[in-house]
């Protein structure tokens, strides 16, 4: 193995102009509002301090899952997996967004550390001029200075004893302000199991990172190379995941906008569904007032109801494109701003999560429409004795219990019109009772679908269409009937449409069929033909072909 530091992406230890990427970054705490202490990433990949997890209330869920668990942590990155049985797990709720949280074996503590976190904070920190940060050997005192051979923050005391050692007598010491304008300051990652050894390596075969000791231990028989050989087909499939993943985004944001749409909508045609009762009750004494009143009632009940249908459907849609832009914006920052062995290590969680959301099942359309009419014509019953009219209606017409009806459905004769009737109905496979439906019809000869019939659909007003077309040609036509783009019942159905007969005018000559050898084709004084193969017989019709 030889190592590999080129770096991901393009990342450098200092970007030019003095930007740090760490500005974009996440370093206050959701619930402390303060920078982040030892942050640990979540599942749904929010960030949150230790502290303030611990002092969230568990609860206690009933594991099914096993070691297959999507709310699962994989903080620890030597976390074995759980047998497939029932088995009780403390949880617990992210404080941002309720997903739960099942936690590992080690508790809190367990949970993936946030190292792009601690990097920002670093990088916070120095905007300050260093205030907060601590010496890394005294604990103590303010940094003042930084090795960038053992990754340290120092103070003034320790610096100058660590130039006194003759192991770091020559290791190169920055001011920390000129550590403003670099993107990466964190301190080396360590191994868990040798905290001595910095993990620099990756074992495949276990899909996580180790350090050199471990390689010459508990992974002598596996395959691992250095971080910087494997991050390349690791990122890159986190990053088709996140291409998977982008688009749905776009996708939730077009359908809220589509929401947003509809619901205001839906609250015009109700205000001028309302104008419309208002106006028609204008001229009755108290029983059309009475009815008026309640005409509005159930209006605003048929409000309501769509409403709450839009505002689920929106809360939901909202929940979910919040969850996907963490996933997105989290894996965007973890590419762009992380390191190699960060994204590495943090790759289990991210993967798990996109696949997850890439998973989840939506409609991008509003479940509910604005069909709201109001029918002045309809009769409503009496009122104290007086006869009232004036009924809302929101029956929508159901394709699928529509119905053909006629005798010309499946024959028809060419250049003579043949027609049949549509009757439209609702989901109950009641009669809709009026007209106004967007009819579609379209007749295609089998052998030539480039020359289609124009047909004529004609609305009767009261549910039903009278429909029809004329065949120019013999032959085998396709008739298709579609309300609200869907095929009703019986649709598409075939047509045979037939040669038409007309009645001889004269006398057939016989000896014209016989001279010509007994061919069909020979030609009657009308201008027909004979329709016999064998013989001619004088009879009353001649075939015209």
């Amino acid at each position: 193995m030889s190592e590999n530091r080129k770096p991901l992406l393009g990342i450098v230890s200092k970007l030019p102009n003095g930007i740090a990427l760490g500005n974009s970054g996440k370093t206050h705490c959701p619930l402390c509002l303060g920078l982040f202490k030892a942050p640990r990433l979540l599942p749904c990949l929010h960030t949150v301090c230790t502290t303030c997890l611990e002092q969230l209330e568990p609860f206690s869920v009933v594991d099914i899952r096993g070691g297959d668990s999507d709310t699962g942590s994989e903080g620890s990155i030597f976390q074995e997996l759980k047998p497939r049985s029932l088995q009780s797990q403390i949880g617990i709720l992210c404080p941002v967004c309720d997903a739960q949280v099942d936690l590992p074996m080690g508790g809190v503590k367990a949970l993936t550390i946030d190292h792009l976190a601690v990097n920002d904070v670093m990088l916070e920190s120095l905007r300050g001029e260093g205030q907060g940060l601590v010496c890394d050997l005294c604990n103590d005192r303010e940094v003042e200075k930084r090795c960038q051979t053992c990754k340290a923050n120092l103070c003034h005391f320790c610096c100058q004893a660590h130039r006194r050692q003759k192991k770091t007598t020559y290791h190169t010491m920055v001011d920390l302000k000129d550590l403003k304008g670099y993107s990466r300051i964190g301190k080396p990652i360590l191994c868990p199991v040798h905290p001595a050894e910095e993990l620099r390596l990756f074992c495949e075969f276990c899909d996580r990172p180790v350090c050199r000791d471990c390689v010459v231990g508990e992974h002598r028989e596996h395959p691992c190379d250095f971080t910087s050989n494997v991050i390349h087909k690791h990122g890159d499939s986190v990053r088709e995941l996140l291409k998977g993943t982008q688009p749905h985004v776009e996708a939730l944001e077009e359908a809220l906008a589509q929401i947003n749409i509809m619901n205001s909508a839906l609250q015009k045609r109700v205000e001028a569904v309302a104008a419309d009762v208002q106006t028609f009750s204008e001229g009755y004494i108290k029983a059309i007032e009475e009815h008026r009143d309640k005409l509005l009632k159930q209006l605003e009940d048929i409000r309501i109801q769509k409403e709450n249908s839009l505002q689920l459907q929106k809360a939901q849609l909202e929940q979910l494109l919040a969850d996907m832009r963490t996933g997105v914006e989290f894996t965007e920052h973890l590419l762009t701003s992380g390191s190699d062995l960060e994204i590495l290590i943090t790759k289990g969680v991210v993967v798990e999560r996109l696949r997850k959301l890439n998973k989840v099942q939506y409609s991008a359309r509003p479940g509910v429409n604005d069909k709201i009419r109001f029918c002045p014509q309809e009769k409503a019953g009496q009122c104290h004795g007086y006869e009232i009219y004036g009924t809302i209606n929101t029956k929508e017409v159901d394709p699928a219990k529509c119905v053909l009806q006629g005798e010309d459905l499946h024959r028809a004769q060419e250049k003579q019109t043949a027609s049949f009737t549509l009757l439209c109905k609702d989901a109950a496979g009641e009669i809709m009772g009026r007209g106004g439906d967007n009819i579609q019809v379209a007749v295609l000869p089998k052998d030539k679908k480039d020359s289609p019939v124009r047909p004529m659909v004609q609305d009767n007003k009261d549910g039903t269409y009278y429909i029809s077309y004329t065949p120019k040609e013999p032959g085998v036509y396709t008739v298709w009937v579609c309300v609200k783009e869907q095929h009703v019942q019986g649709s598409p159905f075939t047509v045979t449409v037939r040669r038409k007969h007309r009645p001889h005018p004269g006398v057939f000559h016989c000896c014209t069929f016989c001279s010509s050898g007994g061919q069909k084709t020979a030609r009657c004084a009308c201008g027909g033909t004979m329709p016999g193969k064998e013989k001619a017989l004088p009879g009353p019709f001649c075939q015209q072909w």
